[in-house]
């Protein structure tokens, strides 16, 4: 079952423009953030979202695959970033919980429910962080 909202979008503009305002300028603005913060990371579609940088993971498992380093999706009632980044003991997007109060964070995604309450201070915090760490990381740039 996939969480994300289907999208026909096939780039990350047709993505933006798909959606209604105001959240279409909302969107817009992280994604230029977003850029301005990793422009070594080219975005493209993945998966009904914004996606910036790639890395392989693999699952103890054996199940691997290749994923977003950093992704921005509109959905219903939120704006969702997903930063898949660790240390290695906690994700990034969690050890900065305490300094995003209005954002529900979990592991790998912050959820704003609404524009305002972004700390584009903080956010930029996380971003570079997850992309410094993908440089000790198998992390291409696609």
């Amino acid at each position: 079952m996939n969480m994300f909202k289907p999208t026909t979008a096939k780039t990350p503009d047709e993505y933006i423009n798909l959606i209604e305002e105001p959240r279409r300028s909302e969107i817009k603005k992280l994604h230029e953030f977003i850029r301005e913060c990793v422009p070594q990371f080219p975005p493209y579609i993945e998966v009904g979202m914004i996606g910036y940088g790639r890395y392989h993971y693999k699952y103890a498992s054996g199940r691997e695959g290749d994923w977003a380093l950093i992704a921005l999706a509109s959905q219903k009632n939120y704006i969702s970033v997903y930063v898949c980044a660790s240390d290695g003991k906690q994700y990034v997007a969690e050890k900065y919980k305490a300094k995003l109060p209005k954002a529900s964070i979990g592991k790998s995604c912050i959820r704003f429910r609404k524009f305002e309450n972004i700390d584009f201070a903080v956010l930029r915090r996380i971003i570079v962080e997850a992309a410094t760490l993908a440089k000790t990381q198998k992390v291409t740039i696609s």
